[in-house]
């Protein structure tokens, strides 16, 4: 963490330090005060500037997504579009963000088409080795990660981890434990390339800090929110899949200084990578596409 800068000391009037001059005792507690004050007012400023940008990156998706969809389907207000972009959500499980980046991303379907994904061959979600997961919720988006982060965890013997995926261009988180909100706040949304787990993403590859509080890859603002959370390490491990793309990052954070992992659990970790990023790909192959062609038929029903 970083320490505040020494500065010289002070010297009164008469030239002494002031740091060596008598102090009425009644002024210390109005000092203490006042140190309190401005530190809470520093950490109000935090959350609101947090609290900021969480919602420019989250609130636009949407916003666009109501405006694609009373386009296409030629609905008569944002908010019959929302009803519908929630009913599919729902109906399939998926977080609402989730599907209004995938309506994003995806190509639109014909004109008066009455199917968008016709002749879509389907498939079983592909296996997931050592991720623990109850056999009926092997298609479930929610329960995969979290029984991905349990494996992680389990092989870096960490009590704290996230898992986050890419999605507009940046990381957002989906899965954590341990960690408390200042930290999923800050870390809600990560872009740039100043934080390790930025850092695995861009070079696809799993990356360990020893020591957050002297590691050269955080800004201090996130090595300052990391700290405070209890972490002292952390490893990042990508999720990839068949392609090479990676489609998110699972972290695991560490109370104490790490001397780094063992080739058994670096490889551990990798196939933990690589099945979870094949098993996110079938999931957007099939889950989601399921969700866009039922939201495809609610928006053919509300013209």
């Amino acid at each position: 963490m970083s320490q505040e800068p020494e500065y010289p000391p002070l010297r009164d009037m008469g030239g002494r330090n002031a740091e060596t001059t008598a102090v009425p005792e009644d002024s210390l507690p109005a000092r203490e005060t006042g140190l309190e004050a401005l530190r809470r007012e520093n950490a109000e400023l935090l959350r609101r500037t947090t609290e900021l940008r969480n919602r420019l990156h989250a609130h636009p998706g949407i916003t666009l997504v109501q405006g694609i969809l009373m386009e296409r389907y030629r609905l008569p207000d944002p908010a019959t579009a929302f009803t519908l972009l929630r009913e599919a959500s729902q109906r399939s499980n998926i977080k609402l963000h989730t599907l209004a980046d995938a309506l994003v991303r995806t190509p639109a379907p014909d004109h008066d088409a009455t199917v968008w994904f016709p002749g879509r061959a389907r498939y079983s979600p592909p296996p997931l080795p050592g991720v623990r997961v109850a056999p009926a919720d092997r298609s479930s988006h929610g329960a995969v990660l979290s029984g991905v982060l349990r494996r992680v965890l389990d092989v870096t013997q960490a009590g704290m981890g996230n898992v986050q995926l890419v999605e507009g261009g940046v990381l957002r988180m989906e899965k954590h434990t341990g960690l408390n909100r200042r930290f999923t706040d800050f870390f809600a949304f990560v872009e740039g390339h100043t934080t390790s787990c930025s850092e695995a993403a861009e070079e696809r590859r799993q990356v360990t800090v020893p020591d957050v509080a002297v590691a050269d890859v955080f800004d201090e603002e996130s090595r300052a929110t990391i700290l405070q959370a209890g972490s002292r390490a952390c490893h990042s491990v990508p999720l990839v899949n068949r392609a090479g793309s990676v489609l998110g990052i699972a972290s695991s954070h560490h109370s104490r200084p790490l001397a780094g992992f063992t080739h058994a659990q670096l490889r551990a970790l990798q196939e933990t990578g690589d099945a979870a990023g094949r098993w996110l790909s079938w999931h957007r192959r099939t889950v989601v596409l399921d969700a866009l062609e039922h939201l495809h038929a609610l928006g053919r029903t509300a013209r």
